[in-house]
């Protein structure tokens, strides 16, 4: 009978536990991606040993007070990275979560006008149907939700058709307003923009001085 020596007993050992290592490390991964995917998490550019902690498309929250009502928005920002975004990575015809992971939360503390149009105080779900031309905002009244995997249209507080603009380019999505109207009495207004790629998605917030 052959003997081994004990280094080569040491490397069989090594190699062994490696190859053990690497497909429990393997298969753990492919769990993880197969409930992601059930869930509707996305694992856009997660790599081994990726704090997560740290998102891939980080939290933002801008606030703005309009007249003596605040306007806040709380988002998540994806970066464009070399892709296409409308028609491509946010296709045409479905409905968007404005954002990236959670929906996008839009809260106004008093009654506010949108495009004309009142809406009540409270939080809503943010959400846009891009299209080629004329695009509808939706702001929906389940405010906490993971994308738009659970949209429910029968939840619409109001939904509106607005019509992008072409902007500067801007790698990561923000919100921006604009366009400030303030006045001592009577309405104040801001245009609120959603900002990315090389375009603008604006509608206008008008609330009452009172």
């Amino acid at each position: 009978m052959k003997r081994i020596n004990i280094p080569d007993a040491i490397v069989i050992i090594f190699s062994t536990l490696f190859l053990v290592f690497f497909t429990t490390v393997n298969a753990q991964q492919k769990r993880n991606s197969l409930q992601n995917k059930k869930s509707g998490k996305s694992t856009e550019n997660i790599v081994a040993g990726w704090n997560k902690a740290v998102r891939v498309s980080p939290k933002a929250s801008i606030t703005e007070t309009i007249g003596v009502t605040d306007v806040t928005i709380s988002y998540s920002r994806p970066g464009v990275k070399g892709r296409k975004i409308w028609g491509g990575l946010v296709p045409y015809d479905k409905v968007w979560r404005a954002g990236a992971n959670e929906a996008t939360k839009i809260t106004f503390s008093g009654n506010v006008l949108i495009n004309g149009k009142k809406l009540p105080a409270g939080s809503y779900g943010f959400f846009i149907i891009p299209r080629e031309k004329d695009w509808t905002i939706i702001f929906n009244k389940v405010a906490d939700q993971w994308g738009a995997f659970e949209y429910n249209e029968a939840e619409d507080a109001m939904r509106l058709n607005v019509t992008p603009q072409k902007s500067n380019y801007n790698e990561w999505l923000d919100y921006t307003f604009e366009n400030m109207v303030v006045n001592e009495h009577g309405k104040n207004s801001a245009v609120v923009c959603l900002n990315w790629d090389k375009l603008k998605v604006p509608f206008t917030v008008e609330a009452d001085v009172k």
